[in-house]
């Protein structure tokens, strides 16, 4: 097997033999050999995206909207049951494994790295330091008044595992849920669409605050946290390869970052040797978006169901037939990953509240003294005048209304992450809250590290002649969005 990790010879695709071809179907957990599908994920998209836990949020931990009296006929109805449906969801989207912690847990064992050796796990546990430096964010909002204080006295052993398990308990680890027997102890782990898809405030202390759904984890890194896993071999096993390989691949994703598409195609590194890993997407301001991740799989309810089943390996159905195509798909083929049908679907009946809830999210605006107000607003002249940005990025959505989708080739860029896709494109990102989401770069790689690299690229591709004073001022504008 070749070292997966070189970057100046990235090897063969794992999943396919030495002629190019799919390998041969292998059952890796016998009859359920789909379970173990999609190894390391959740967010996204992906993309989503380590540590979650399935209990339910205390009563009233849910906000919901009023809903206003709408006329005769039903209309206060009919407000009540839209703000039942979101704050179904947004239950669902914090609190809610799907049952992946039969996966997580039961078959990957991470609960015994997080409780480590002297709480009945292995090695030397999950310290909340730690988990903070690997970016798991804790809600303040969770946490009672006493261990607020202890923690802001300094009275609280950060280094310590048993605080973790602790801070599971009271589900104050976001997008992770522990599950602990009668005696206290830690016996499976789950996650949820948050770990992912929401940040904290920091208004706590960094890493400690009050929930921000919706947001990229930009400082999340999944690959160091699935690597923790006692047991990666059905990783190795789904992969056609080895836990080593395994492990090394992780390490190539660094924060921010997931490849979903890996347990589809085996295609650990682009071309150049450059991780294929993209960047975790914001899952706010999609109201009115046609399609919902960097390359248009699908929209905001299909890639919900994609990630529950086949990223957080949660217990549901999804039916994909473009993943029947070996090609382009082997891993996916090979173990029917689009023809996944259990007896007890715990997914698809949360879809519909999921949506609700995601679609209700809308982009944060930007900290008052942010950007420069007078620059933006020649910077906005500019976006929908000489620099044509808004010939895609149309107001006020900043994507087109309807089909948004391009080749590689409209964008200055490659198409190798748009060919690891059914549609062969790149989605045309909306720009809302754009200011909240740029560490770790942009386009869906990070390749432009900046919003003036994002402009520059633009100003070189399509000849626009921009000064470096109006450079300037399209930047403050996008900062502005």
């Amino acid at each position: 097997m070749s070292d997966m990790t070189h970057s100046a010879d990235p090897g063969p695709d794992i999943g396919r033999n030495e002629t190019g071809a799919p390998r041969p179907v292998r059952s890796l957990l016998g009859r359920h050999r789909w379970t173990i599908a999609l190894a390391i994920g959740v967010a996204g998209a992906l993309a989503a995206s380590t540590l979650t836990a399935a209990a339910s949020p205390p009563v009233g931990s849910t906000q919901q909207s009023s809903g206003s009296n709408s006329g005769p006929g039903g209309g206060d109805q009919q407000g009540n049951d839209g703000d039942q449906l979101i704050a179904e969801g947004k239950r669902t989207f914090r609190f809610d494994t799907f049952g992946d912690e039969a996966f997580w847990g039961d078959t990957l064992r991470l609960h015994e790295a997080i409780a480590g050796a002297e709480h009945g796990g292995v090695g030397p546990g999950v310290s909340p330091k730690t988990a903070l430096s690997v970016g798991l964010k804790v809600d303040s909002e969770a946490l009672p008044r006493s261990v607020k204080d202890a923690l802001a006295a300094g009275q609280v052993n950060l280094d310590d595992p048993a605080v973790t398990l602790s801070l599971l308990k009271l589900n104050a680890v976001v997008g992770v849920k522990g599950f602990f027997d009668s005696n206290g102890n830690l016996n499976s782990v789950g996650i949820e669409c948050a770990l992912c898809h929401s940040t904290v405030d920091d208004s706590f202390a960094p890493g400690i605050g009050k929930r921000l759904d919706g947001w990229a984890n930009r400082d999340l890194n999944v690959g160091a946290i699935v690597g923790l896993a006692p047991n990666l071999q059905p990783v190795a096993s789904l992969l056609h390869t080895d836990v080593a390989t395994v492990q090394k691949v992780l390490s190539t994703w660094g924060p921010g970052k997931f490849d979903a598409t890996l347990f589809l195609d085996g295609k650990a590194f682009q071309p150049d040797g450059r991780s294929a890993a993209t960047l975790l997407p914001p899952a706010f301001g999609l109201a009115g978006v046609n399609l919902h991740t960097f390359t248009g799989w699908g929209s905001v309810p299909y890639w919900n169901a994609f990630v529950a089943v086949l990223e957080m390996h949660g217990q549901g159905t999804l039916i994909d037939e473009r993943l029947d195509n070996a090609e382009q798909f082997p891993i996916a083929a090979e173990n029917g990953f689009g023809h996944i049908a259990p007896k007890v679907d715990l997914v698809t009946p949360k879809l519909p509240g999921l949506q609700a809830y995601q679609l209700s999210l809308k982009a944060p605006k930007p900290p008052k003294g942010s950007f420069d107000a007078v620059a933006a607003a020649r910077g906005e002249a500019l976006f929908s005048g000489q620099a044509e940005c808004a010939t895609c990025h149309v107001p006020p959505l900043f994507t087109e209304p309807g089909q948004n989708l391009h080749p590689g080739s409209d964008i200055g860029i490659d198409d190798f992450q748009a060919d690891r896709s059914p549609t062969h494109m790149y989605r045309t990102s909306p720009l809302a809250g754009l200011w909240s989401h740029q560490k770790g770069g942009f386009y869906h790689d990070g390749r432009l590290p900046d919003l003036k690299s994002v402009v520059e690229h633009y100003n070189t591709t399509f000849q626009l002649g921009l000064t470096p004073a109006q450079k300037d001022d399209l930047v403050q504008y996008l900062l502005s969005l």
